[in-house]
């Protein structure tokens, strides 16, 4: 930002709501390794309860700290296999041991299978269910670690063959999504998880857990386990790197040290990282543990309010940079207050549109006021003749056709 709009402010917001947005995504992490490490039968009462979690924060710290960026990048061919052979093995076995797919969507309440019936004068949950998934399409390449990857890479073939493979592995996780309803039934799962110590304190996050332990021999069940656990660790290394990268790029290298030799960034970058996951730690710690998937979807409305800025920018310098910090700021406090309003339970709102009320997701309805927030306020200053910064870019560096 400091680079495309000539604003240390613009970029100093950036940065730190990337690494804001980023602490709930990284617990999220940290809760999946937690419940791995339960179910393989580490304590939960007492002063033990807490074991599980701080064994997942040491692994993730050392793997990170000691290797940085190489160590998730090598595992993920291990991660990528497991995740392969656990998927297809689940998809497959186990509807064999519960009668076949029809059997198991039969045994499911219909309420689970489909949206309840729309009320009078109301679009009903549809709209909810609309805007949650274009919003979080929206906001999912804005996280500073959905570049890492990408800027990391060792050539433009290698990103091509990624982005080859993606839709395969896409579509396995999207299998995945069947296990809840083979956990809802599964009886003996269900038996065996309503008993399970880790039932009691993590609810249905357990299920599929007690779903592989109840169908698969202990060692396959390992292996499967291992494949969450790793699915859990990659992403959350990458994540606190990528957050460390714009802690050191934009505030450390800007704010405190700007003469800092390259192996000072460096160091400065693995200590930050290590804070950072200290601080997604606190916040798995402090927060309920049932408010983790809603305080994920609270970082997606305030990354997306990066749209503006970070997207647009890729295509345009229409934008003013002091009417970008505006929109930024509007579509922050509104998010953040919505949320608020519904005491971080839901990241839904409800607009009243004449008669009609249509629920949607906040990070829509935030974004869009940080959009109008930042055209007017562009407008605006552009007819008072107010100073641009200066683009330190060129057109090659937009030029794609070539490398891509």
């Amino acid at each position: 930002m400091q680079g495309r709009y000539g604003s240390p402010t613009l970029a100093l917001l950036v940065a730190l709501t990337g690494i804001l947005a980023t602490l709930p995504y990284i617990a999220l992490q940290l809760i999946g390794l937690e419940v791995v490490l339960a179910a393989v039968g580490f304590p939960l009462r007492g002063s033990w309860a807490g074991l599980p979690l701080i064994v997942a924060f040491g692994f993730l710290a050392a793997y990170t700290f000691t290797s940085g960026l190489r160590a998730p990048a090598l595992i993920a061919v291990v991660k990528d296999a497991l995740i392969y052979i656990t998927a297809l093995a689940c998809i497959v076995i186990i509807p064999m041991h519960l009668g076949g797919y029809g059997k198991i969507f039969a045994a499911v309440p219909p309420a689970r299978l489909l949206l309840p019936a729309s009320a009078a004068h109301s679009l009903g949950p549809a709209s909810a269910f609309i805007t949650l998934a274009l919003g979080s399409a929206l906001a999912l390449f804005l996280y500073p670690h959905a570049t890492t990857g990408v800027l990391s890479a060792q050539n433009p073939g290698v990103i091509r063959r990624n982005m080859t493979y993606l839709p395969a592995y896409s579509f396995i996780l999207g299998l995945l999504s069947f296990l809840g309803f083979m956990a809802m039934a599964d009886h003996r799962a269900l038996a065996a998880a309503a008993f399970a110590p880790a039932f009691h304190r993590y609810g249905s996050n357990f299920a599929v857990p007690a779903l592989i332990l109840a169908n698969f021999p202990p060692w396959f069940a390992a292996v499967a386990l291992a494949a969450i656990a790793i699915g859990a660790l990659v992403p959350a290394a990458i994540m606190s790197i990528a957050a460390a990268n714009l802690f050191t790029r934009n505030i450390y290298r800007t704010y405190v040290n700007p003469q800092a030799a390259p192996a000072t960034e460096a160091r400065a970058a693995k200590w930050s990282s290590l804070a950072i996951k200290i601080g997604a730690l606190l916040f798995v710690l402090e927060i309920p543990f049932h408010y983790a998937i809603d305080f994920q979807l609270l970082g997606g409305i305030w990354i997306i309010q990066l749209l503006p800025s970070v997207a647009a920018g890729l295509y345009t310098r229409w934008f003013h940079r002091w009417a970008l910090v505006a929109g930024w700021t509007l579509g922050m406090a509104t998010g953040t207050s919505l949320m608020a309003m519904n005491h971080f339970t839901s990241a839904v709102t409800v607009i009243h549109w004449g008669r009609e009320a249509m629920p949607v997701y906040i990070a829509v309805v935030a974004v869009l006021l940080n959009f109008a927030a930042s055209i007017l306020g562009t407008l605006l200053l552009s007819a008072f003749s107010s100073t641009r910064g200066t683009d330190q870019t060129c057109a090659a560096d937009y030029d794609t056709g070539s490398a891509i």
